[in-house]
């Protein structure tokens, strides 16, 4: 369909060239910048990096209170070593030579559902199960009818429980301590941590084993008493990695090395195809 004059006009029109683009994060000019209203020139020496991350996604700068919390969750996930995907994929992209950025960029991509993800996935389990207990039911009866509709509905995987290396996640007890300290305090309030602690008494005796709350499930419980929506948790974990992502990519440089692979050399995979054999003679 052809362009009409108005058309036209309307797309040379500099009002329209301006609301390409429409942000209340920062407004700028020749001099001036200013982050939700706040100019740079004072947020610089008196705001901490935690305190405008939190600035940034929320639109105001938190309390003291907030500040600390959300600094505990991000300083706990920042590192999982080698054997983390992630990081691992740092330090290959740099033995291939790669740049910080580009080890940077590979590892974030695989921060996804499995591997990274379950924090966005603990927080929308919560907020589920803190509905059915304002709905009426007990706390108990809240965690049991959240569970099974979570695994009836998404995945039989409780999202922050369990841990394939750790049988306790030492940084999950730390970072329940600091939230229900903040609950006695009035600064939170507290219905997170203990829908968290009820998940991991049910799911114990459910499965008659240990399945402790781990490092995404932990840190669900500060970004859900925080108030910050479930996708945000999984951006907050990719924030808080890529420090680590950042370490290993640096170390790595540093060492050296070229073309490393995820397994040493002369280790080799198990082959389960055919044994050999020879291709057949074939027409012309």
């Amino acid at each position: 369909m052809p362009l009409t004059n108005d058309d036209t006009a309307q797309q040379l029109d500099p009002r329209h060239a301006q609301q390409w683009w429409h942000t209340d994060i920062i407004d700028m000019k020749p001099g001036e910048i200013r982050y939700r209203g706040y100019p740079i020139e004072e947020l610089i020496g008196q705001v901490s990096f935690v305190d405008m991350v939190w600035l940034m996604t929320r639109g105001e700068l938190p309390s003291r209170a907030e500040s600390t919390l959300l600094e505990a969750a991000l300083v706990s996930a920042v590192d999982h070593g080698p054997q983390a995907p992630s990081i691992a994929i740092a330090r290959m992209t740099m033995t291939c030579g790669g740049s910080l950025n580009n080890a940077m960029a590979s590892a974030v991509n695989v921060l996804d559902d499995v591997h990274g993800g379950a924090g966005e996935q603990a927080v929308e389990l919560y907020q589920r199960i803190l509905q059915l207990k304002k709905d009426g039911r007990s706390l108990e009866t809240a965690v049991r009818d959240g569970i099974a509709e979570w695994q009836q509905s998404r995945t039989r995987i409780i999202p922050g429980f369990g841990h394939r290396f750790h049988p306790l996640d030492p940084r999950a007890p730390r970072l329940l301590g600091l939230v229900e300290d903040a609950a006695a305090r009035g600064e939170v309030a507290g219905h997170f941590v203990a829908i968290a602690r009820e998940i991991e008494r049910q799911l114990i005796a459910m499965k008659d084993k240990p399945i402790p709350l781990n490092i995404d499930g932990a840190t669900a419980v500060i970004y859900a008493e925080l108030g910050f929506p479930a996708p945000l948790a999984r951006g907050l974990f990719c924030l808080s990695r890529s420090v680590g992502i950042l370490s290993h990519a640096w170390e790595q440089q540093c060492q050296g090395g070229r073309n490393k692979g995820p397994m040493p050399k002369g280790w080799l995979w198990p082959y389960g195809g055919p044994e050999k054999r020879s291709v057949p003679e074939r027409g012309a």
